[in-house]
């Protein structure tokens, strides 16, 4: 493990193709941000026509990250993070919430699209005590992400792996679990795996929605069933209470009574 890395060497230069939507900038316009083009608002807005309640989904995915963090630092003791699929930098980001409560955590984060590591890397910072290091890797090289990671995290010591809307992107459901595995095999006794996705037969209309999508262009998600995320954590165990839909996750207190939604999600830790 290397010292600790605030802020990497720029990027190599890459063409951001404004001209076809891409799922990053959509679901920032979803959650309110100004980083996108037209053609995001676009698509985004066709979505919204189908599905409405997909902006409740971005927000409360947003959210469930928040609460998973939160536990992790402040009762499972964890300070080591590696958050693949990152996507644009919005509030309440991995190693915001992580380094509020434990300054000293480390926080690998991946990505493969330009557009988002220029962001992070403008605007995420560590604080003194931790670290944050940005990854120009893709989740379908497992290998590459964890050798990379390995210069900032300590793989002798427990890592939270953040999966967090990232698996719909692997077409391949079996591909999508061997990913997985790898990861969580790289990983020490202790580690944790969080995983919410987009859950298909939950809401028609989300479906629908989802499908249109898929079918515009635009670089595909896969919606999972119930049964399939909550594979995602064979031998792992689950920590209360299991997977659900996100907002019924260990909702805050002074939270209104959470109703449930298409997106699945929960926390597990490697015994």
């Amino acid at each position: 493990m290397s010292d600790p890395v605030t802020t990497p060497g720029p990027a190599p230069h890459q063409k951001i193709d404004t001209s076809v939507p891409h799922s990053a900038r959509i679901w920032n316009y979803w959650l309110g941000g100004k980083d996108n083009y037209p053609v995001d608002e676009q698509a985004g807005d066709a979505y919204t026509a189908v599905f409405p309640g997909i902006v409740t989904i971005a927000r409360s995915s947003r959210a469930f990250l928040r609460r998973n963090i939160t536990y992790l630092v402040a009762e499972a003791g964890v300070r080591q993070f590696l958050d693949i699929g990152t996507g644009l930098p919005t509030a309440d980001n991995t190693h915001e919430v992580a380094q509020r409560i434990a300054p000293e955590s480390r926080i690998v984060y991946v990505d493969n699209d330009p557009m988002v590591l220029a962001h992070a890397r403008a605007l995420l910072y560590s604080t003194p005590e931790g670290a944050t290091a940005y990854i120009d890797s893709d989740v379908l090289d497992p290998d590459s992400v964890l050798r990379d990671a390995a210069k900032t995290l300590d793989f002798d010591r427990p890592v939270a792996l953040i999966l967090s809307n990232i698996l719909g992107h692997v077409a391949d459901y079996d591909r999508a679990r061997s990913i997985v595995t790898r990861l969580m095999d790289a990983l020490p006794s202790g580690s944790y795996l969080s995983v919410n996705d987009g859950s298909r037969g939950v809401d028609p209309a989300f479906d629908e929605a989802q499908d249109g999508y898929n079918e515009s262009g635009a670089v595909p998600y896969n919606l999972r069933t119930v049964e399939e995320i909550t594979a995602f954590f064979d031998g792992l165990e689950l920590v209360e209470p299991g997977v659900v839909s996100v907002p019924l996750w260990r909702p805050d207190a002074d939270a209104p009574a959470p109703k449930p939604i298409a997106e699945h999600g929960g926390l597990a830790r490697k015994p």
